[in-house]
């Protein structure tokens, strides 16, 4: 990519500089739409005057030479749709050429149809709206609470996408954390994809909600470059809480037959219409450039990091829940592991972070029952260099699979840990039983699902996934179960543990979690009857060990799953798709009736997945290899 530093047309960041700039930016939003056939140029057009006079009017400070310098402002397009302005602000900044641009979305370029950070100017993947500005906490937080850094963090916002609850979940949490590093900037064009939005032009219905956050409000005319350059300074003197920036703006502005007309929104224009737009912005100077203030030379701060202190020390046998070996782990390894962090939605108690949260309060982050806002925000500090282990109960991250799925385009470094999983809960009843969380997270490509059953392993994994680069979910237990492991047994990603094992075995058992012990307990009584049955610990659910499952199948000829997790794409599934060619049938015992209000020895025995459901299982196969072994001889 092109770096062109030639300035024209006026003195820099004057008015008459920027409104140059922004016909050069108009010109390459129509093309670049144009020649692709697509994309949303309207919405790019009004925010047009908002953005050239925040590149290049003095307010962001960028390192254009040093893209990962740790004190650029930071720029986030919660409306991703106005990629095409993103990219012509970048190609108006000299980071792209005319012939660059005009590969927009077309296969295999970095300038994709939403931003993506394939291109090294997109920070973050946007486009599924209303998550911008929690992407923005999270940078403002490790600015003022972790790097303590100066520079500020700046998000475009969309009218249409305000209706989305995560963004008063940011607003809210931003005025909390008084962050007055983060500057959001409304572009209240009035018109969304299908007509006009809940409130139009009406700003002052804007200014008034979002000002009874605690949020400093600012409205300002979005084409008026004094009004514009007016708002940035006073945002950037602003302090103790965030700055809103309220735009009135006009969509398809600079274009007649475009201006506040329904029908537009995601159209690229035609030959005749790109003809006509082109006319209508007038004289573009296609050597004009603007120039970015840089930062400071500032770096971050590094944290204080005690000594390594404690080691696994569990008694076999003894009981522990695996959500308080959780705790506990992520106080361990913290000083082997300083980029750590920890954030929580108001139930740190109960998923036991509360243990790392007394041992480093700097290092936590209450983020209260808001948990599209918790992953948003996390993914935020991640991309700022952190490893946030983000921890609530396993049933509320489905609320939050939106962000969790799109964080991956980001190639975010996230640990997600649920606790409460399944049935084994008890008496708190199905609201609060994670039982799909297994499903959810095994869809997230690269992402890697981790089920430990004790404590032991617990601690080893949660190690394993803070070493692990990338997305890794942690399944917890709320009951205490039996520490069945010495604290010297490694659990690499991608294994499993044979816990029992003959050459006589009648049937394998894979199971994960609470339901090991309910395998382990079904072993000792099949025995004394004289069965053997093969016991396996699938603690890395995604990925899995494919060769030891295979073999186990080959060497016992029956595979019985059991879950505490519904049957639709958990462990089973998983088991099933690696032994599909292998035309062995894998038997699942999972959770499939409607769950209620009981012990957990009630739960899992009317589901089926207790120690007798799985006794009963075994009896059936191997009867019916019995019976067939009998029929081989009679024929």
């Amino acid at each position: 990519m092109g770096w062109v530093t030639k300035i024209k047309g006026g003195k820099m960041n004057s008015h008459e500089h920027l409104e140059s700039l922004a016909r050069l930016v108009r010109h390459s939003i129509l093309i670049a739409t144009a020649e692709a056939g697509s994309g949303h140029p309207t919405s790019g057009l009004s925010a047009t005057e908002l953005m050239v006079g925040l590149l290049f009017g003095g307010a962001f400070r960028f390192d254009m030479g040093n893209v990962s310098h740790p004190n650029n402002d930071r720029l986030i397009f919660s409306k991703g749709h106005a990629s095409p302005l993103f990219y012509a602000l970048w190609l108006a900044a000299g980071a792209l050429t005319r012939e660059e641009i005009l590969s927009y979305r077309k296969f295999g370029s970095p300038l994709e149809g939403h931003p993506m950070p394939v291109f090294p100017y997109a920070e973050v993947a946007t486009g599924s709206l209303g998550q911008g500005l929690s992407i923005g906490v999270g940078m403002a937080i490790n600015a003022k609470y972790l790097d303590r850094l100066p520079y500020k963090t700046y998000v475009l916002l969309g009218d249409s996408e305000l209706s989305e609850g995560s963004q008063w979940e940011a607003i809210q949490i931003a005025a909390h954390y008084e962050l007055d590093n983060l500057i959001g900037i409304v572009d209240v064009n009035r018109l969304g994809q299908r007509g006009e939005t809940m409130y139009g032009h009406d700003t002052t219905a804007y200014q008034k909600r979002i000002s009874s956050f605690g949020i400093h409000t600012i409205v300002i005319d979005g084409h008026s470059y004094s009004e514009i350059l007016g708002a940035y300074e006073e945002a950037a003197g602003h302090k103790e809480t965030p700055t809103v920036i309220i735009a009135r703006t006009v969509k398809g502005k600079g274009i007649s037959f475009f201006e506040d007309r329904h029908g537009w929104h995601g159209k690229a224009p035609g030959r005749d219409d790109l003809v006509k737009a082109v006319n209508e912005i007038g004289d573009v100077d296609f050597q004009v450039r603007g120039r970015i203030s840089e930062p400071e030379d500032l770096h971050p701060q590094k944290p204080d990091v005690p000594e390594e202190t404690g080691k696994i020390d569990y008694k076999k046998g003894t009981f522990l829940s695996t959500r308080e070996a959780y705790g506990q782990a992520l106080k361990r390894i913290y000083p082997r592991y300083p980029d750590i962090l920890c954030m929580d939605a108001e139930v740190s108690n109960s998923t036991m972070a509360e243990i790392f949260k007394e041992a480093y309060p700097d290092r936590f982050f209450e983020m209260y029952i808001a948990e599209q806002n918790m992953v948003g925000t996390a993914l935020g500090l991640s991309v700022r260099g952190k490893t946030p282990f983000v921890s609530t109960f396993a049933a509320f991250f489905t609320r939050a699979f939106d962000q969790i799925r799109m964080s991956r385009y980001s190639a975010a470094n996230i640990k997600f840990v649920g606790s409460h999983a399944g049935v084994s809960i008890g008496q708190d009843g199905p609201s609060q039983m994670g039982l799909e969380d297994i499903a959810m997270f095994r869809t997230i490509l690269d992402g890697v699902v981790l089920y430990p059953c004790d404590a032991v392993s617990t601690e080893k994994l949660v190690e394993e996934a803070a070493r692990h680069e990338g997305i890794v979910y942690i399944r917890t237990t709320r009951g205490g179960t039996p520490i069945i492991y010495d604290a010297d047994e490694e659990f690499p990603v991608g294994g499993c543990k044979i816990l029992r094992k003959s050459e006589d075995d009648n049937a394998t058992v894979v199971a994960a979690g609470v339901t090991v012990h309910e395998a382990l307990a079904a072993y000792e009584e099949l025995r004394g009857e004289g069965t053997a049955i093969r016991v396996i610990d699938l603690y890395s659910i995604k990925p899995l060990d494919r060769e030891t499952l295979r073999r186990a199948a080959l060497d016992t000829g029956a595979m019985i799953t059991v879950e505490d997790h519904y049957a639709e794409g958990g462990l089973g599934e998983a088991v099933a798709s690696v032994l599909a060619e292998e035309g062995i049938a894998v038997h699942f015992l999972a959770v499939r009736k409607p769950p209620m209000s009981g012990t957990p020895e009630e739960l899992m025995e009317y589901e089926e997945i207790s120690r007798r459901a799985i006794i009963r299982k075994i009896r059936e196969v191997k009867a019916a290899k019995d019976c067939k072994g009998i029929s081989k001889q009679i024929f």
